[in-house]
């Protein structure tokens, strides 16, 4: 798939099917995000890949940190909790580092893990898979970060769920950029 047309055409698919995936195609995604420009060439970004059981680990922390925070919820709601890393097969947990060296600033680590992710969400639409890149409260959990191996003043830029959709379907058009756009000669 040509670069442009998988930039065009990719969108978040947050439906895909159980199945897993072969680690060489995960490794594929991961050497994606691996390609991303960083200023320094620190390579910031931290994956941590999380595949059958460890899904099941990740969503019994989520619940564990829930439970913790909020006792009074009914049953129901840890479970739902317990269930968000069960939505795809594979779900990549994306981390930055923090600067050691005084010369590189955290904003420009981050912008590069971001845009590691943006090459692995571009990846799997190139190869045919589904991808959806989530963040919330549980990138900001502590006991998650914990988890996951992360140092407490580590961040997760996100999570990326992976798989195979469960449907294709049409998308509207993205707004075109030139409302957002000045142009200085």
């Amino acid at each position: 798939m040509d670069v442009f047309e998988s930039i065009r055409t990719r969108h978040s698919i947050g439906k895909v099917k159980a199945d897993a995936l072969p680690r060489d195609l995960i490794e594929k995604l991961l050497d994606a995000g691996n390609q991303a420009p960083n200023h320094y060439k620190v390579r910031p970004w931290r994956f941590v890949v999380l595949t059958g059981n460890g899904r099941n680990k990740l969503g019994d922390m989520m619940a564990a940190s829930q439970r913790d925070r909020q006792p009074d919820l009914p049953p129901e709601a840890f479970d739902k909790t317990r269930a968000l890393p069960l939505r795809a097969p594979v779900v990549i947990a994306v981390g930055v580092d923090k600067p050691v060296e005084a010369k590189v600033l955290e904003l420009e680590n981050y912008s590069a893990v971001s845009a590691a992710c943006q090459n692995i969400l571009l990846a799997a639409h190139a190869l045919g898979l589904g991808a959806i890149w989530r963040t919330g409260e549980w990138a900001r959990d502590s006991k998650v970060k914990e988890f996951l191996g992360f140092a407490p003043d580590q961040h997760i830029v996100g999570f990326i769920y992976v798989g195979h959709p469960e449907a294709t379907g049409e998308y509207p058009p993205r707004p075109s950029f030139e409302d957002r756009m000045v142009w200085i000669e």
